[in-house]
């Protein structure tokens, strides 16, 4: 979806992906396949193109420096040292001023034991590197938990978080470009299942006064990390307070539903903010929703109906090309626009049980 934005613009697409059968691969004009921690390949990609970016984390620093000795990097190994760690980037957030929940880094399973004992109650372990949509994590409900947590997640490092009554989860995506410009998307209202983004929906149908805080906030993270492109931030609101939960240098789940109700997609700003172009509107042009299809949908004795989800007026189907549906794995998702976000919701769920008819 980057490439397509990219290229709609005008600008010609190489990529480096490990899998021979990237999605990418027929959107772009080269496709390099390389791991995530070639610094030789990374340097070639550097040397064809005009500015390098990322949709990805897993990506080793030294490549993004390598690909850095011949272009533009955007966001650079700076940020993405920090952010693909979840113990880095919990103390950068907490030496910033941004509000997060209670957390201990940990480095051994004795460790771990004593900051259960001192958050108490129900936490969430989760390995400091690696993981995403719930993996690397473990829930315990008590101290004597922690060598099983150890053993189980196999980490060097830990963060230990304390569970909390959320109200809602909301996210905010910011685009800053070299120049400095900044712009801000209205919040996105996201909603999970087992860890996993069910559904989405753009603006936020929440107070104004929740919505400007976040706001603030995501602009003060942008900033404090200094960052070159995107910046998802997702946030925890309870009660009056909100919360940082984590970040993300590049587009965004929660950010799809831009496409269809934004006056700019994350994905053509994407582009403009690593071009150093003037950054576009984020206006809200409709109310949209997005809902996640995951490879179960693909498992069962007949694939998907779409034909009966487009019959609805108002919704679209986006696929991503991903070879190998698994469940758990995000293959697609469907999108809906509509007089409220409210009714975007709706419809873009019920489009998703139409998939089953």
């Amino acid at each position: 979806m980057l490439a397509m934005a990219a290229r709609e613009m005008g600008y010609h697409v190489r990529a480096l992906d490990p899998d021979p059968r990237c999605a990418a691969r027929f959107s772009v004009e080269e496709h390099l396949v390389a791991s995530f921690d070639d610094e030789a390949a990374a340097e070639r990609l550097g040397r064809s193109c005009d500015v390098v970016t990322l949709e990805i984390e897993k990506i080793a620093t030294s490549c993004l420096d390598a690909a850095g000795r011949a272009a533009p990097v955007r966001p650079g190994s700076a940020a993405l040292e920090i952010i693909q760690n979840r113990a880095r980037q919990k103390t950068f957030l907490d030496a910033h001023g941004l509000p997060v929940g209670p957390f201990r880094v940990v480095r051994s399973a004795e460790q771990l034991g004593f900051a259960l004992l001192e958050l108490g109650g129900v936490c969430f372990v989760k390995a400091a590197a690696g993981g995403y949509d719930g993996r690397g994590q473990f829930e315990t409900t008590s101290a004597e938990q922690a060598a099983e947590a150890w053993s189980a997640l196999k980490a060097s490092s830990c963060v230990v978080e304390k569970a909390l009554a959320i109200d809602a989860e909301l996210s905010v995506l910011v685009a800053r470009a070299p120049s400095g410009a900044l712009i801000v998307y209205p919040p996105a209202l996201n909603h999970h299942v087992d860890r996993v983004l069910a559904w989405s929906v753009l603006p936020a149908p929440i107070e104004p006064r929740v919505a400007e805080r976040v706001r603030e906030l995501a602009r003060a993270a942008a900033e404090a990390l200094s960052i070159e492109g995107l910046l998802c931030i997702e946030f925890f609101v309870l009660g009056g307070d909100v919360l940082v939960n984590e970040l993300a240098p590049r587009p965004h789940n929660s950010y799809h539903a831009s496409v269809v109700g934004s006056a700019t997609s994350q994905f053509e700003q994407c582009v403009r903010a690593i071009c150093d172009l003037p950054l576009g509107s984020v206006d809200t042009l409709r109310p949209a929703a997005i809902a996640n299809l995951l490879g179960d949908a693909w498992l069962g004795a007949s694939p998907p109906s779409f034909d009966a989800a487009l019959e609805l007026p108002g919704v679209r189907v986006h696929l991503y090309g991903k070879t190998g549906a698994r469940p758990g794995r995000k293959m697609g998702h469907l999108s809906a626009s509509a007089a409220t976000a409210e009714e975007a919701v709706a419809l873009v769920q019920l489009a998703k049980t139409r998939l089953t008819r």
